[in-house]
This record gives structure tokens, sequence and C-alpha cells, in this order.
């Protein structure tokens, strides 16, 4: 088995990437769990309370609405296109992301290769007829009104992100466990590997047999665990993106 990054994405066809709130900091978006993470500072309301009271829809808009208006405009970083030109290169199996950002899209991952497994910001959706639009309308119509905005049927609109207590879509974790079972590597980037059932997708992987790498700047659920066999503790953009390079020039 190569005993570097650089060697384990040279020689490796079916690259199973896995990604976490880690690899958007550089972009301006601030993670979610590990030092500093949103999650210390705030709690987050549940999909049952968001659906049951008003003051928790209220609270929910009003937080989605702070983020999108200090984080809307983030763009793709080094990571995200580092990413893609595996992909051009013919080595992703699929890449798997936690994050509700977009950016994975914005810099070009194409849509058959991608699982955003907690779902979309960009979108509102309904919880009663399940109709998706543009969030940006329904930003507004909160910020103008005070009032969670309703779908034309009268259901509840949310952002089309998975919310805590709420199930994961079963065509993305059947998409996300297939590319597991035909992945000859499988790297998680600046993921704290703590929520479930997502993180059990890279470990399937290597439970499979498949070489396990991690990247993260914090501790992770999953470090020591005897199917990993290298981790790198430090910022993805310092290490992930310069392996990428050596490993698709040949050096």
């Amino acid at each position: 088995m190569p005993k570097n990054l650089t060697d384990c994405l040279r020689e490796s066809e079916r690259i199973l990437v896995f990604t976490g709130a880690g690899i958007s900091t550089p972009s301006g978006i601030p993670a979610f769990r590990g030092k500093g993470g949103i999650w210390t500072t705030r709690q987050p309301v549940y999909y049952q309370d968001f659906m049951a009271h008003e003051e928790s829809r209220i609270e929910y808009w009003e937080y989605k609405l702070e983020m999108w208006e200090e984080h809307g405009n983030a763009k793709p970083n080094i990571i995200h296109e580092s990413i893609v030109r595996l992909e051009q290169s013919g080595k992703v199996e699929l890449v798997v992301t936690q994050n509700i950002d977009g950016l994975h899209r914005a810099a070009g991952t194409s849509e058959e290769m991608l699982v955003e497994i907690h779902g979309t910001g960009s979108l509102a959706e309904c919880q009663t007829c399940g109709q998706r639009n543009p969030v940006e309308a329904s930003f507004k119509s909160f910020k103008q009104n005070h009032q969670p905005p309703l779908c034309g049927c009268g259901g509840f609109l949310k952002p089309a992100t998975i919310s805590f207590g709420q199930n994961l879509r079963e065509a993305d974790l059947q998409s996300a466990f297939a590319a597991a079972a035909a992945c000859d590597l499988v790297i998680a980037l600046g993921s704290t590997l703590s929520v479930s059932p997502a993180n059990a997708i890279p470990l399937a992987a290597a439970q499979d047999g498949a070489p396990y790498l991690i990247i993260n700047r914090d501790e992770t659920d999953h470090d020591g665990i005897p199917q990993v066999v290298l981790r790198l503790t430090g910022n993805v953009e310092d290490l992930f993106p310069p392996a990428v390079d050596a490993a698709l020039s040949g050096d």
C-alpha cells in the first residue's frame, strides 16, 4: 500500500471523495463542528419542531437568513477545484458531500458524480407537496414580513436541506453506498465524521477493502480505527491540492 497521499491518488482509479464543512471554510463559510463551529454556540432546530411550532419555524428562517446574507456569495476554492480536476482525469467514482452550500456544483462537479447527502440550501422545498424553487424569493419574503414562507398549496416552505431529525433521501443513500462498494480508495476531507448515517458511507468503503484516508484539522470520530491507512492533520487546502497536482502531473 502506498505510504503517502500523492501515491494513493496516483494509483487509484475509482475514488470516493467524502467532504465536510472543513473544505468550505477557505471560502468563508464557517464549520458546524469542531473548534469554533456553529453548533458550539447555537442550538439546531429539529425537523419535528419546525413542523409543529411557529416559533421554531421563525427561529429556523432567522438563522438561515443570517447565513444566506453572510455567506450566500461564497465561491468555490482550490479544494473544490482539485476535486473537479480529479473527476476530469477519470479518477472519481463519486463525490459525496455533507455540505449544503452548493460549492461542489458551482466549481464544476458533474451532477451525475455528486450526492449532496444533506441536501442543498439553494432551493426551498414544500414539506407538503414537495415542489422546489430557488430559495431567494423565500428569504426576501421572510425578511420583509418575518413570517415563515408558505407554498401555494399552503404547506411549509423550508430550504431543501436535511434538518436534525429528518430522514436522508433514500436514493442518495443508495447511490452513496453503491459507490462505497465500487471504489478503490475513499478519502474524507474536512469532516469530523461524527454525523450518522452519513459517516457510515466512507466506513463502508473501508470495510469493503478500500484504503481509507482522512484529512482534517481537528479530531474525527474515525481516528484510530484500523481501516484508516493514512491520517493527515492540518488544513485541507494546504495538503490536498498539492497532492492532486503531483498525482496528475506524474511528479
